[in-house]
């Protein structure tokens, strides 16, 4: 864990009085809000949260906000639109009820209206939303030749026609939160357009379930790394030494894989790293295999933390499952 990320991490769990709830008190104070120069910085502080507190929901809370900012505004936003919002909490709408992020399911429009547009429309699972400045919209602007074509928006939480919803209780990786987003007539200016009118959806949209899975895999090696802190007291054997071993080394390959993966992202070559994020999640998933099967045999047993903690892995792993499947398909000649 480079020192400059340890010492904000201490500096905020001293002024945090309850992470597992409140986790954003006293993070401006220790710099975490500061908008990262890069993903390795994102991801490298993701996975030291967890490690340090064994809660991947607060790595959540902390880092989604930061790969929206840094994806969406840093990524397409123009200079006035960085000014005002590279430093906020930025949160990202896209799902819509019952049909997911499907691109010819999605409904929500954007109507040109002056100089500029009226939104009307509803959004599901905004992660963060509950805790966010500004919504990062995407919304239908135009249809060519039955093709729908998708704008981001920039929507104020406080604009009027924005009401946020209760989405039903969600109990792993607390305490990230969800909400729902209902649109009723909502008007933004012109100005509020980020990046290109009509291409969202293929500039950003598409290529952020990427993005966010490069910087995410850094959760999952926050969990390892506790995890193998935890275990460390089972029984002293032979064989404890060998379990316990295996499950550091293949930790060890793990980061090395992610840092590969992450770094290609800032160099805009994430595509070539493809495979190789693929790899992390079969990984993740022997990892984890292979730590219930060490808890098993050697211990400590009914250590509430962990329970937690493979449960939370669990969703982890769960998320976005069907398509990484089907690129292990296609990986496999599928």
């Amino acid at each position: 864990m480079p020192n400059e990320i340890a010492a904000r991490i201490d500096a905020w769990l001293a002024r945090c009085a309850e992470p597992q709830s409140q986790p954003l008190q006293g993070m401006a104070e220790a710099g975490l809000l500061l908008p990262a120069d890069n993903y390795r910085d994102i991801a490298l502080t993701k996975a030291a949260l967890v490690e340090r507190t064994g809660r991947p929901g607060i790595a959540g809370v902390w880092g989604g906000r930061q790969v929206a900012a840094r994806w969406f505004i840093a990524g397409f936003g123009n200079e006035a639109q960085r000014a005002a919002w590279l430093a906020r909490a930025v949160a990202v709408a896209i799902s819509e009820p019952r049909v997911g992020a499907h691109p010819k399911l999605l409904t929500t429009r954007a109507e040109a209206d002056g100089d500029g547009f009226c939104i009307t429309g509803e959004k599901a699972w905004v992660s963060n939303g509950p805790l966010a400045d500004i919504f990062v919209v995407l919304a239908i602007t135009a249809e060519d030749g039955g093709r729908k074509r998708y704008s981001a928006l920039l929507v104020p939480r406080d604009a009027p026609g924005v009401t946020l919803k209760e989405m039903p209780a969600f109990h792993a990786l607390q305490p990230s939160q969800h909400c729902g987003l209902v649109l009723d007539g909502v008007r933004v200016p012109r100005a509020a357009l980020l990046g290109p009118e009509g291409s969202a959806y293929e500039l950003m949209a598409l290529p952020f379930r990427d993005v966010e899975d490069a910087v995410g895999v850094f959760s999952l090696l926050g969990v390892f790394c506790f995890l193998r802190r935890r275990l460390v007291g089972g029984e002293a054997n032979a064989d404890g030494a060998l379990s316990l071993g295996a499950i550091a080394a293949l930790t060890a390959v793990f980061g090395e894989a992610a840092m590969a993966v992450v770094s290609a992202l800032d160099e805009g070559a994430l595509g070539a790293k493809a495979a190789a994020l693929s790899g992390l999640h079969v990984l993740a998933a022997d990892i984890l295999q292979r730590v219930r099967a060490h808890q098993g045999r050697f211990g400590p047993a009914d250590d509430a933390a962990v329970e937690a903690l493979l449960a939370d892995l669990d969703v982890l792993l769960g998320v976005a499952r069907g398509p990484r499947q089907a690129r292990l398909r296609r990986l496999g000649g599928g």
